[in-house]
């Protein structure tokens, strides 16, 4: 129970703002999870809530309490605060709650994707600085921090540019990529849960015992549980996709009309302009001589125009006509695909960001209870449920405002690259997370966006969002830590009132 009954309020009230917080995270950073997938028409808003509400939990039970530990510890040294000033960091983490949550939620209100790590990192760092100026702050762990809110979209943007191009040159300007991207289909769903294996096992979850596995029961697990889904994939999956993909397309041709192959439309070409030089020809007494090359070249320049033209409407009508368009064979094939890096995008947000707000919920609640701030017990699991849950109601109450920006405005989303969009982020975050390190799945998640957009299709980004983006991201620290700061002077205030 509480150590000092006249902390209780401190409690109270950083249970509710830490939900609050958890509210606007997950009405903001949703976007950071399926907006892609949505932007895309993979799934519908709807499918997205649902999704993320199962694994947006997951992740903070399993993946959360890594980072939930740099946030609260690593930041400023709670062992300043002993000896009788235990409720002033009682003080500091409801400030710190306080900041970050008014600015996130006036953020989504506006629309803009702003970085919850941010946001916390900052509110944290002005309840200190009230109390004991730059005293105490984790300056190398802080740069860490700092320097990941730079890194991490560069190199999110460098995986998913990879991994674009690779499915680019493989799959996407083959002539018949269907065949291709089937074959490539098991290894991509094992490459996926790879990944999530191994960050869900390697010093996991100590409700599960997953910390008890030794390393190379991690790599047994991680690399036995890709082998097997690679192997029920190629024997379940791929069958039906290319069943499924197949009637789609017929359907799609038999609405539209079949389309003739270019090689046929140059070969009936070639023949016609044969019959007319002979024609013209004979006409003139077999003089073929005067039929010379340069008009016989001039009359296909025109026909195959003539037919591109034709080919280009068509497609149109079909809605094939974009360039920046998947073909349908492939959007097929990879909307059943992204539907699985939804959800891994979705875990690797809820263990990253659900840190951003049970963080400071947790060294309250710690000190709160022990009557010490020296922060050495661990995460307690029910906190990270009750982040969860706050970040799961915010998703479906707040979501789609936010959702929209990522999805659809900044640049133009299709099957193949969101797959490789959410398959990038993720990857950067989950390995980030199982590191300690806090970054932001915003910034990851944008500069994927930006970076396989441009590659995609030059035109694409819409770079004044982009800039307006990036200028909420340079305010979030200072307006966050200001906000808590101003807090952090009326809490020691209403402290000194009660103690006097």
């Amino acid at each position: 129970m509480i150590y000092d009954d006249t902390w209780l309020w401190i409690v109270i009230l950083g249970f509710i703002a830490a939900f609050v917080l958890a509210f606007g995270l997950g009405a903001n950073d949703v976007a950071n999870s399926f907006g892609t997938s949505v932007g895309a028409k993979v799934i519908t808003v709807r499918q997205a809530c649902i999704l993320g509400t199962i694994f947006e939990m997951a992740g903070a039970i399993l993946v959360g309490a890594k980072v939930s530990n740099t946030i609260r510890k690593g930041i400023i040294s709670p062992e300043m605060f002993t000896n009788g000033t235990e409720d002033t960091f009682l003080a500091g983490n409801l400030s710190a709650l306080t900041g970050s949550c008014i600015w996130l939620i006036v953020a989504t209100f506006m629309k803009l994707p702003v970085s919850g790590t941010h946001s916390i990192v900052g509110a944290t760092l002005g309840f200190s600085m009230v109390i004991n100026g730059f005293k105490g702050i984790g300056w190398t762990k802080l740069a860490m921090i700092g320097a990941s809110w730079f890194v991490s979209p560069l190199m999110s943007g460098l995986v998913s540019i990879g991994l674009f191009k690779l499915i680019d040159i493989m799959v996407l300007t083959k002539e018949k990529p269907l065949e291709p991207g089937l074959r490539l289909l098991p290894l991509f769903y094992a490459f996926t849960l790879a990944v999530n294996l191994f960050s869900v096992f390697y010093k996991g979850s100590e409700l599960l015992h997953f910390n008890e596995i030794p390393f190379y029961g991690t790599m047994i697990l991680t690399f036995g549980g890709a082998f097997l889904t690679a192997i029920l994939v190629r024997i379940f999956v791929v069958p039906r996709q290319r069943k499924k993909i197949n009637i789609m397309c017929k359907q799609l041709l038999e609405e539209e009309g079949m389309l003739p192959e270019k090689k046929d439309d140059i070969k009936e070409l070639t023949d016609i302009i044969d019959q007319e030089v002979m024609v013209i020809a004979e006409n003139q007494n077999n003089k073929i001589s005067e039929i010379n090359d340069t008009e016989k070249d001039e009359r296909a320049d025109d026909a195959l125009l003539e037919i591109k033209k034709n080919l280009s409407e068509k497609d149109e009508k079909k809605g094939m006509g974009d360039a920046d368009d998947d073909r349908p064979e492939v959007a097929g094939l990879f909307k059943f695909l992204q539907v699985l890096t939804a959800i891994f995008g979705s875990f690797a947000h809820g263990g990253n960001d659900v840190s951003n707000a049970i963080g400071p919920l947790v060294a309250l609640w710690i000190t709160a209870t022990t009557g010490s701030s020296a922060q050495k017990a661990p995460v307690p699991i029910w906190v990270l449920v009750y982040g969860g849950v706050g970040i799961s109601i915010g998703l479906w109450v707040w979501g789609r405002r936010v959702m929209k920006t990522m999805g659809e405005d900044l640049t133009k989303i299709t099957p193949s690259s969101g797959f490789c969009i959410e398959v990038g982020s993720a990857l950067t975050v989950l390995v980030a997370s199982n590191i300690g390190i806090p970054i932001s799945t915003t910034h990851c998640k944008v500069g994927s966006v930006v970076c396989v957009g441009r590659v995609r299709s030059k035109g694409s980004v819409d770079w004044k969002l982009f800039r307006n983006i990036i200028l909420a991201w340079v305010v979030t620290l200072p307006v966050s830590g200001g906000l808590s700061a101003l807090s952090m002077y009326g809490f020691c205030a209403i402290l000194n009132a009660t103690t006097s």
